[in-house]
């Protein structure tokens, strides 16, 4: 099963906690922003929806 990642940057706070919680390592901040960098490595998990306060963040499967 593959996931896609996406983080709309005009929403995200730049508040790193998806970045942190991700078992994975799918997101890195880039110029203050999260961005997925390694989607392949996600799981599909979630977790990194579930914190952000913004609602920046959406996974879906592909």
């Amino acid at each position: 099963m593959a996931w896609n990642v996406e983080v709309d940057h005009d929403k995200c706070t730049g508040c790193e906690e998806c970045v942190n919680v991700c078992p994975a390592g799918v997101l890195e901040m880039q110029d203050g922003k999260s961005t997925p960098v390694n989607i392949d490595e996600c799981l599909g998990c979630e977790s990194c929806v579930e914190v952000c306060e913004a609602g920046a963040i959406t996974v879906t499967e592909t």
